[in-house]
Order: structure tokens, then sequence, then C-alpha cells
């Protein structure tokens, strides 16, 4: 399908993004869940979900945050593709004395721990951060033997891993994974730009990361911020899919905040349009990804 473009909806993020600052942000799990239906009906292919305490609004690792978002959604008629992340529990900061040991406020959990969720829940696609990198002010650690082990129990449950990477050294070690079949071709990329301190969000950096990419690798780019919607144009442009959502940006015009995840897919999606493509359907993101006609509900039925 040369002409269909995907596009995903990351819907909350993990704490980036807060209803302090847009109030459009979804926090509880029935809020998340109303917010990715939405986005479906925009037009969004898959959603990305994290999940964030009712109280804190901060993410979480809790299980029954990410089973009521996934049940809510699987009770309603959409055939969405559901994307959970496994990014929390990877950021870690040195302690203030002892700089071997995590700070208190380092989230530095396990693989089981972070796949706890995919293997109880079973969605269709999850992420796997193939990064370790400064990310603000803290360390976005993922090291290889613990992608390797993730990789192995989200393969083992069914689910098809889209690799996050946010530079070039990351891609390479994706390839790594590729090439001693931790990971089934053909693989899944997301691109993801402007986040400090990655690759800044620019056409060459795409270029540069498309070019090291499998030949059968099917992939998507984001950019944060008011490179959202520009770097939608250019992925769309190099044969690539989309993401938008509002883990990633918060405004859908220059001090316009956006009322919903859907008004960024919507504008994502008539993008597609006026570039002369079409915007897929989930079934058609799933025969694209060879996923699998409406995988959610078979698991959801077992």
């Amino acid at each position: 399908m040369p002409n269909k473009v995907i596009i995903s909806c990351a819907v909350t993020g993990g704490a980036a993004t807060t209803p302090d600052i847009n109030p459009a942000v979804p926090v509880t799990p029935e809020e998340i869940a109303n917010s990715a239906l939405e986005a479906w009906r925009a037009g969004a292919a898959i959603t990305h979900i994290h999940v964030r305490d009712p109280e804190t609004k901060r993410g979480t690792m809790e299980v029954k945050y990410y089973r009521d978002v996934v049940e809510r959604m699987r009770a309603t008629d959409t055939d969405v593709i559901l994307n959970l992340t496994t990014g929390p529990g990877a950021f870690f900061v040195p302690g203030e004395d002892e700089p071997a040991i995590g700070d208190p406020i380092s989230i530095f959990k396990k693989p089981e721990v972070r796949v706890k969720h995919v293997e109880e829940l079973r969605p269709e696609i999850c992420s796997l951060d193939v990064a370790t990198m400064n990310m603000g002010e803290r360390v976005f650690m993922n090291t290889p033997p613990h992608l390797t082990e993730m990789a192995i129990k989200i393969k083992a449950a069914g689910v098809k891993p889209e690799m996050e990477c946010f530079d070039v050294g990351h891609v390479m070690l994706a390839n790594h994974l590729i090439e001693t079949g931790v990971i089934e071709s053909p693989p899944l990329f997301q691109l993801c730009l402007g986040i400090s301190y990655g690759c800044p969000a620019t056409v060459e950096s795409i270029l540069h990361m498309r070019s090291l990419l499998p030949k059968d690798a099917h992939w998507a780019a984001f950019g944060i911020s008011r490179h959202e919607m520009p770097i939608v144009a250019a992925a769309i442009q190099m044969g690539g899919h989309v993401r938008v959502g509002l883990e990633d940006n918060l405004y859908l015009d220059r001090g316009v905040l956006a009322s919903s995840n859907a008004v960024l897919v919507e504008r994502a999606a008539q993008i597609i349009r006026l570039l002369g493509y079409e915007v897929a359907t989930p079934d058609e993101a799933r025969e694209i990804l060879g996923l699998g006609t409406g995988a959610a509900k078979s698991a959801a039925a077992e």
C-alpha cells in the first residue's frame, strides 16, 4: 500500500506534558481511553499508551491502570491498534553522595517489571526504546542485555516491538538486535526527533537515520513541539509513517493549545491528503505491518 500513511497518536506520555500546561492532557484511565478513542475516530490507526497516577498526575508503571485503559477500549467497537509503552523504568539519576547508587528520584526497574503489562494485556504493538542517552537532567538507560531480555519476553507474548530510536547509534544497536535474531523481521522503527539530547527534528536527521535502516523496515517519525507537523510532512514524502499527539506537542498552532489529541490527528490527516496520500485504516495498518486483522479483539477474547 504505497499510498497509505499510518497515523499513530501518542495520547498522554509520562511526565513532560501536564494538564497544568494544557488541560486537554488526559490523566485518568477513563480520560486516556476516551482520548484514544477520539483520536481513532479522527483517523489514528495506532494509539500509543502511557498511564498516569490519577492523584499525582505523573507517569506510573502500575499494571492496574494499563488494564483499566485497555479493557475500556476493548469493550467498545474500536478496531484501533494498541501500542503500550515500555519506556518507564529506564531513568537513572546518580546519587549526590554515591553516584553508583541512584538518587531516590531515579526510576530504574528490571526488564520483567517493564514488560509485565505487555505480557498480561498482549497489545498488538509495544514500544522498545533502543536508547541510552542524556534526557534533560537524567540518563535514559536501556542496556543491550536489558533490551534483549525485554525483546525476548515481548516476542513470547506475541507482540510486535516498535523500536524507538532517538539518535544514530540507537539505529545501529537496533540493527544489531535484528541481525542477532532478537528482533524479528520486518522490523518497525520510530524515529524520535527533537528530544534533548538526541537527533534534531530536521529533514537531514530523517535522511541519515533512514539510510541506516534495514531494507525491509517499516518506519515512522515524529518531532516534538513546534516540529510536530513539519516532521509529519517530511516523513510522508520520504516514505514513512507519522506520529502526533499530546505526549509530543501541546499546541495546534502558534500560541493555540490543542483542545484534544483528535485535533492533532485531524491536522496530520489533512497534511497527508494535501500531499496526495491517504490515511491508513487500522486494518490497512495491520496489513502493512504484518500484524493480522483483528488481533486485539482476538487477544481480548482469549
